[in-house]
């Protein structure tokens, strides 16, 4: 499909099908793909903004509409509603010119799975929702703190300290000095165990304030009833609750609020933003994130920040109160959409003098020495891609680099991987993992070198088969980068580096020739043993130090393309391991293997078991017996099918 600036009349009608109210557009290209998510208040204005006058768009913008094929739109009640709904779309489809944020970097959480009986609790880096009743507290970016306060937690409350029981038929030491209320052998009921859990969230909310006020009333009415005990051990409690708190890095003098506290300093391209978490006057946590600066308002930013992070955060982790440095163009919309959020009350001020200000100005300073390392780290970046062309000898510094590694044990579970740096930097929505298909590479026999080649075949194939179709891949590779192209040709790396020496490297080499790709693209590869760099044709590695920064650059690509290869393998293992020689029979599916091992608590019972033991298994009749049985003792079985051949050839 053609982009539709390319066809006006197309372009006008469906222009004209878009209605003046308030709602989302999503643009698509000719592969289906979101390529931008935005909303409005009238949205025929504002899709017809990018089609008139491009000359006022930016250059990432007007990028974007030349690839615009097809347009559709949802409409809304409201801007608020609209604005909810185009930060879950962009969560869900991560639309390549949304990408306006990232993380500096990645942040823990906690989490806690309100789905199952008993809830688990515990620290993960990966935000994966298995259920929408589990949650996810945080970020939390002094991981320190955070693992002394879950220790401190499991302390202070009684809840469950293993993943899995010690014993299967009583309680562990835990149970016996009060540290777990025995969930094993379920010594306390799940509703029970939900309010102890939702005590303990509150100190991850910071909701601490209220927590000790609900423990004060409690350990009252234990005293009250001269349950001594218990009021000693909610006393307790509230003792280590004050160890929780005491160590914060700053105080207010208006303790009672909370509130966020944003702020940020830019230059000409990037902007450093900085949010700071003031719970009951504390401060609690501290987030930061660089932005796109250029052509962009600091209001344009700030508002960005706060729709991206308040669309992922828990509704009880907004405060009532938003400090920013900058006015927000959209302040009245922004305000209505969180209160809906939270279903409170929330203001957001731009404070001008006293307190506030000086709060903001601390904020500030913050965001200064962020954008400060930002742009150290760009220098540096910057200087390792030009000394690579360097050492390589490229027409100009290298935009994408990918690098490959293989992962196996002896041939099993045969894996590689393919990593993408973009302007020094891991970029891994553009990760791919592969799992290798020759079958001469199995458990006992390996090929690094046929690996190797195969994946480059599978990888550069669409590449191969556009040449021998007569496009000209030299003018295509200049413009992959850029997304320019609607075919899906826009992924042609500037470098591929191979983890090996020079057999691999003419594995690789014999391969793209076979592509008929072996002058376009420009390989390398680089041994482990030396760190030496070795080139195509050449008996010799190049002339480099290992501490230089282009050797350094292809070797933290070597690494991170061994780690995401390795732990592709490590998942495929594990995969296969987990799985019984019981799901190899037809008819038997996960729950039943795990009835069957409940029933004969051994592969080896069901083995040796006949087929009227089989069939008195819960679940199992006659039938699937036979086929079980016939699964472990196929000897037996064929010769039972040849006996009964027989007479029913003598009686026809």
């Amino acid at each position: 499909m053609a982009p539709l600036l390319t066809r006006p009349q197309v372009l006008e009608s469906r222009l004209r099908d878009i209605p003046a109210e308030p709602g989302c557009y999503l643009m698509r290209d000719g592969d289906d793909r979101i390529l931008y998510v935005g909303k409005s208040k009238s949205l025929r204005s504002r899709v017809r903004s990018y089609f008139r006058s491009r000359h006022d768009l930016s250059p990432r913008i007007r990028l974007m509409t030349r690839q615009v094929c097809e347009i559709e739109f949802i409409v809304t009640d409201s801007e608020a509603e609209a604005l909810a709904l185009e930060s879950n779309l962009i969560k869900n489809h991560q639309p390549h010119f949304n990408v306006l944020l990232k993380d500096d970097k990645k942040y823990p959480y906690l989490c806690i799975t309100w789905s199952e009986a008993y809830p688990r609790i515990f620290i993960t880096r990966r935000r994966r929702f298995r259920s929408p009743l589990d949650r996810f507290y945080g970020p939390y970016v002094d991981v320190g703190l955070l693992r002394r306060t879950l220790f401190l937690v499991k302390r202070v409350f009684p809840l469950r300290q293993r993943p899995r029981p010690l014993h299967p038929d009583r309680t562990c030491l835990n149970f016996s000095i009060g540290r777990c209320p025995g969930v094993c052998q379920e010594m306390i009921t799940s509703q029970d165990y939900h309010r102890t859990l939702r005590k303990v969230a509150m100190v991850f909310q910071g909701r601490s304030d209220e927590l000790q006020k609900l423990l004060e009333q409690q350990m009252e009415r234990y005293a009250e009833r001269l349950d001594f005990e218990s009021a000693a051990r909610v006393r307790d409690q509230l003792q280590g609750l004050d160890q929780l708190t005491a160590d914060q890095k700053m105080s207010l003098p208006d303790s009672s609020v909370s509130r966020d506290v944003l702020a940020l300093a830019s230059d000409e391209r990037v902007a450093a933003v900085q949010l700071f978490q003031m719970r009951a006057g504390k401060l609690v946590g501290r987030l930061g994130y660089t932005a796109d600066a250029s052509g962009l308002e600091p209001g344009v930013i700030l508002q960005r920040v706060i729709e991206e992070h308040y669309s992922q955060v828990d509704s009880v982790e907004i405060p009532p109160e938003l400090l920013v440095q900058h006015s927000l163009p959209q302040q009245d919309l922004l305000e209505e959409w969180l209160t809906e959020q939270r279903e409170r009350k929330v203001q957001i001020h731009w404070p001008q003098r006293r307190q506030k200000a000086d709060l903001i100005e601390l904020v500030q300073r913050n965001a200064e020495f962020e954008l400060l390392r930002a742009k150290q780290g760009q220098e540096q970046q910057a200087l390792a891609m030009e000394d690579l062309a360097q050492l390589l000898e490229l027409s100009g510094s290298p935009r994408r680099i990918e690098g490959y590694d293989i992962s196996h044990i002896q041939g099993s579970d045969a894996v590689a991987s393919q990593v993408v740096f973009i302007d020094g930097l891991p970029a891994k929505q553009h990760y791919r993992k592969y799992k290798i298909r020759s079958s001469s590479i199995q458990s006992g026999h390996s090929d690094d070198f046929m690996a190797m080649a195969e994946i480059m075949r599978r990888r550069f194939r669409r590449w191969a088969r556009a040449k021998a179709d007569g496009v000209d891949v030299g003018a295509l590779r200049h413009k992959g980068g850029s997304a320019l192209q609607t075919d899906g040709l826009n992924d042609w790396p500037d470098v591929v580096m191979i983890d090996g020496g020079k057999g691999q490297l003419s594995a690789v080499m014999e391969a793209l020739r076979e592509l008929d790709l072996h002058e376009d693209l420009n390989v390398c590869s680089l041994a482990k043993q030396r760190e030496e760099v070795f080139l195509p044709g050449e008996s010799q590695p190049l002339e480099s130090e290992p501490d230089q920064l282009g050797v350094a650059l292809l070797r933290r690509l070597r690494d991170e393309a061994h780690r995401f290869a390795v732990s592709f393998h490590r998942q495929q293992r594990g995969e296969r391991m987990k799985r019984s020689r019981l799901s190899d029979i037809p008819g038997v599916g996960p729950k039943r293997v795990k009835d069957l091992l409940a029933h004969f608590h051994s592969i080896d019972a069901i083995q040796l078991a006949s087929v009227d033991v089989l069939s008195k298994a819960p679940g199992v009749g006659p039938a699937l017996a036979r086929d079980i049985h016939g699964f472990f003792h196929p000897a037996e079985e064929a010769g039972q099918d040849d006996g009964s051949e027989e007479p029913r050839a003598h009686t026809a």
